[in-house]
């Protein structure tokens, strides 16, 4: 079997997997040489805004995450958990499945709501509802619709089976 050519990292591809400049001189000094073509991969997908929330992270930040109702906030356990009183608590869960969503809509929504619900039971609670909100371009676009029609059978059929 022949041994495929390692792709070279260029400027072009840190560009094209979603980093900028400063992410890939820290990917350098974290590595202490230039990344390879997989790891610039790796670094791609756990530092976008899917796995770690790189661009909005700041605004979550500022939101409130201390109450004498919290019983667990955000990043501390699964899924959120506020004391409702009588010995019941709201649990919830906010995901973002937007780059899957719109590389394979169906299946990329499907996960996302399968991902909150799993976290929600983790936590011990039973789903009630789901809210879903969702944010498309012009539905005369034909690609907005195929999105649309995609990303709602996906949270319709996982979140209601």
């Amino acid at each position: 079997m022949e041994k495929q050519k390692e792709l070279k990292v260029t400027a072009e591809l840190v560009k094209e997997h979603g980093l900028n400049e400063e992410e890939y001189q820290n990917i350098i000094k974290i590595l202490g040489r230039e990344p390879n073509f997989t790891e610039l991969g790796i670094f791609s997908v756990m530092w976008s805004e899917h796995c770690s929330y790189k661009n909005s992270i700041a605004l979550l930040k500022t939101l409130p995450h201390e109450g004498e109702n919290l019983l667990a906030g955000a990043g501390e356990e699964n899924a959120g958990a506020v004391d409702i009183g009588d010995g019941l608590a709201c649990v919830f869960k906010i995901e973002s499945h937007n780059h899957p969503s719109a590389l394979e809509p169906y299946q990329g929504a499907a996960t996302g709501v399968g991902g909150i619900l799993r976290d929600i039971f983790t936590m011990g609670a039973r789903p009630i509802a789901s809210l879903d909100s969702l944010r498309f371009g012009s539905p005369e676009n034909p690609r907005v619709r195929y999105l649309v029609d995609g990303v709602v059978r996906g949270i319709g059929d996982y979140g209601n089976s």
